[in-house]
């Protein structure tokens, strides 16, 4: 019995070290080494886990800055900070992106558009225009369903009283989901420097826009004149102005507009 005994436990002690050295063996082939810099850099990012940057979180948006699949400016949250803080853990010269604030191109709320429908479908942007182009008469405002409220993940818009949305500048990072988001590509984002952008993108002119909107653009020309905008910055294209983000003479322009359709940003 005695030996039965010592024989069972040697097999077993044999066999129990025979299959520590094969998993050790094949713990060291196909063991997978963690780069340390990634913690380092999913400490610098934001750590808001929004997914603004394209990824599925900080600790995936790390992994792919350290295997240079991505850029530290994709955190836009973190803004110029992260970029500073990124680069100098990965050693790049990586330059942070201008800081851009999401604008709101349509004025044409319930006051000012005319309506042609009462809509009752879902109250989504993209179902609104999928079914009978929403409830307004012009086919290029804002829908006013709320659609970029609910995808903004800052909480950076408010639909107002009249039912268009409202950028609160101080929580907007220019992450763009609302850009996104819109059917109708009403927001847009530009840089935080600009101090005057439009609002409206209407592609047509005169009666048909005064038809639809009180605060529509005509494509009157009024803002390209020179004895309006001396630098001569401001052309008409498809019936709307064109103007670059450093446009500085436009005060004349905004206040002379019939319209008003220029917003003049306070910052």
């Amino acid at each position: 019995m005695q030996e039965i005994t010592v024989y069972s436990l040697t097999v077993l002690g044999a066999m129990g070290l025979i299959l520590g050295l094969v998993l050790a063996f094949f713990g060291r082939i196909f063991s997978v080494t963690v780069d340390p810099r990634i913690e380092e850099v999913a400490g610098a990012l934001a750590g808001l886990n929004c997914g603004v940057c394209g990824y599925p979180g900080c600790r995936a948006m790390a992994e792919a800055l350290v295997a240079g699949k991505a850029r530290a400016r994709q955190c836009t949250p973190g803004g110029a900070e992260v970029v500073k803080k990124v680069s100098a853990i990965l050693g790049t010269a990586e330059q942070p992106a201008e800081p851009r604030v999401a604008a709101v191109r349509c004025r044409g709320g319930r006051e000012a558009a005319i309506e042609k429908a009462e809509y009752r479908g879902v109250p989504d942007c993209v179902s609104a225009e999928l079914l009978g182009a929403g409830p307004k008469a012009c086919v290029w405002g804002c829908l006013g369903m709320g659609s970029c409220v609910r995808v903004c993940p800052f909480d950076a818009i408010h639909m107002s009283a009249d039912r268009l949305p409202e950028i609160d500048e101080n929580g907007c990072t220019g992450c763009g989901k609302c850009a996104v988001v819109c059917p109708r590509h009403i927001i847009a984002l530009i840089p935080r420097s600009q101090r005057v952008y439009l609002g409206c993108i209407s592609g047509e002119k005169g009666k048909r826009v005064k038809e639809v909107c009180a605060v529509g653009c005509t494509a009157c020309g009024l803002c390209a004149q020179p004895k309006i905008t001396p630098s001569g910055r401001v052309l008409l294209k498809d019936n709307l102005p064109e103007f670059p983000p450093d446009w500085s003479d436009f005060a004349t322009a905004a206040e002379k507009c019939p319209s008003r359709c220029f917003v003049v940003r306070l910052n």
